[in-house]
């Protein structure tokens, strides 16, 4: 190897090393401080059940591991999501039906919105709000114009996580772009 190549070589691997522990330093900030114990649990098997009934009068508690601030909080093995205020005040919360491709937990913001569209399934939609990617698939709240919340269609990928007309209008005015949004098991 010439002297040249050797310095090209110690170059490109400062600078990744350097890239690396940005990286590395950009993640520990955003870690919180003390991260919930929970125990390992076994990967759930996809479920196609209705969302369970919630008693109004009792509304379901934000899961305690979902942050701080202003969030949208989903609930992949709830069928729930909550929309939880800055000021401490009651969240909103409701059922939801999952779709087919499910994102991983994690801590994800609204990437964009549609006010309506066809959905992935070919059904007309409105009030999308996309905040991920999985299996190649975009991932998003979003209702049914016809306000229907069908089991989705095993054999397809899509990444709707549909909710009433209702509940899609209160995401939609709550869940704007760069919104926070807060993926729990």
């Amino acid at each position: 190897m010439s002297r040249s190549s050797s310095g090209i070589v110690a170059g490109l691997t400062i600078a990744a090393v350097a890239a690396i522990g940005f990286l590395g330093y950009q993640a520990s900030a955003t870690a919180p401080a003390h991260p919930a114990k929970t125990a390992p649990q076994a990967p759930a098997a996809p479920q196609q059940q209705a969302p369970a009934k919630q008693d109004p009068a009792k509304p379901a508690a934000v899961p305690a591991d979902s942050g701080t601030g202003t969030r949208v909080v989903y609930s992949v093995s709830q069928k729930r999501v909550w929309l939880v205020p800055e000021d401490g005040s009651l969240p909103k919360t409701f059922t939801v039906m999952p779709s087919t491709v499910h994102p991983v937990t994690g801590t994800y913001v609204v990437g964009s919105r549609s006010g309506s569209v066809t959905g992935s399934d070919g059904v007309p939609i409105e009030h999308v709000v996309r905040f991920a990617s999985a299996d190649g698939v975009a991932v998003g709240f979003s209702a049914r114009v016809d306000g229907a919340m069908p089991e989705p269609d095993a054999t397809k990928k899509t990444g709707g996580i549909r909710m009433t007309r209702a509940d899609g209008d209160a995401m939609w005015a709550f869940a704007t772009i760069s919104s926070k949004i807060v993926v729990v098991p």
